[in-house]
């Protein structure tokens, strides 16, 4: 059982992203965490969660760091009979927002794991993604996370951008691993319907050669890739749970959850959360749609796919797969020697 909580607040909005966050709307941060609260306490009991039965939990949005880390006091009291022994707890933060003082007091709490939105350590890209920090705040950041304790440490960067050239994405290659990280999350700017970078499609442009050196120098550093968009020198507990189609319960405005057939998505007007958290919206989803969301996220990452769920002209696709060595298969699952193409492959074969 997974624990996802989502932050629906964030110091700037970047010009790329579409996410349920607000960047005006702080006054309603106490009242938020208050209806976090009671959804988690419905969701204790939906899910029947037993002591000691979350195996990880990651409180991502938004902006966790924007959220004073005195508001989620309650929370840990709540969750911490619920929560395995050594578990995985995982913050993301923004360089400009995680304080020492706030980094410190959510290590206090038990979070042990943080993941920093860097995106790039070159000023110019950073501007033009509107990003509200600049690099010389993101290595910062990243060294007083260490100082106050956290041995896993990730940060996230952002390539296939127009401006790109292989010197920017060498230079930010080279100071992320000169820092104290063990895990790295390289995603593609892709253009969102509703955020400023609609009209400036042209911003994103993804060069294939450039995308392939990039993932080749990421694992240069040792930090090994685990799937598309993810390197690391160990693996997220959380990250490889999703891939493992583990149930996950998903608390706060925006988020998303899953048991069983059962897909739950709490309401993601902010206001209307904080009226009513239990306002939640389930998807039945049927085996058919469970087996390809298997497929695809298999595939994208290193779980592969088993090939008992596959049906006997899935399997016969697989199995021209192996042949043209796009795929291998190992203690019956197939596994994908190229993420760059696992959606391609899901689709040839579902």
């Amino acid at each position: 059982m997974l624990l996802y909580i989502h932050i629906p607040f964030c110091d700037s909005k970047c010009y790329y992203c579409s996410f349920n966050s607000y960047v005006d709307k702080f006054h309603l941060k106490k009242a938020y965490m208050h209806s976090l609260y009671e959804q988690l306490q419905f969701e204790l009991q939906r899910f029947a969660v037993k002591e000691k039965e979350i195996e990880s939990l990651f409180i991502g949005g938004g902006t966790p760091s924007c959220v004073e880390a005195a508001l989620y006091k309650e929370i840990f009291e709540l969750l911490t009979p619920y929560l395995k022994e050594n578990i995985e707890i995982t913050t993301e933060a923004n360089p400009n927002s995680a304080t020492p003082q706030w980094l410190e007091q959510m290590y206090e709490l038990g979070v042990n794991r943080v993941s920093f939105g860097v995106q790039s350590f070159n000023d110019a890209k950073l501007k033009l993604l509107n990003r509200a920090h600049n690099s010389h705040q993101a290595k910062e950041a990243i060294q007083n996370a260490y100082k106050v304790g956290f041995k896993n440490i990730s940060l996230d960067l952002i390539y296939a951008v127009a401006t790109d050239t292989k010197e920017i994405l060498e230079n930010d290659l080279k100071t992320a691993f000169s820092l104290p990280i063990n895990h790295l999350s390289a995603y593609a700017l892709t253009i969102e319907e509703g955020t400023p970078f609609e009209k400036k499609p042209h911003l994103s442009h993804e060069k294939l050669s450039l995308t392939k050196w990039l993932f080749k120098q990421i694992e240069s550093f040792g930090c090994k890739q685990y799937e598309i968009s993810n390197f690391g020198k160990y693996r997220s507990f959380h990250n490889m749970g999703y891939w493992q189609y583990k149930d996950y319960i998903g608390a706060g405005s925006g988020a998303v959850g899953k048991m069983g057939s059962n897909r739950y998505y709490p309401t993601t007007n902010l206001e209307a959360y904080i009226a009513n958290p239990l306002d939640i919206h389930t998807e039945m989803l049927s085996k058919e749609d469970q087996k390809i969301e298997k497929i695809f996220l298999g595939l994208r990452s290193c779980v592969g796919v088993k090939d008992s769920i596959l049906n006997e002209n899935e399997l016969k696709k697989a199995n021209i797969l192996i042949d043209e060595k796009k795929l291998i298969i190992k203690n019956d699952t197939f596994y994908n020697t190229d993420y760059l193409l696992a959606d391609e492959i899901a689709l040839f074969i579902s």
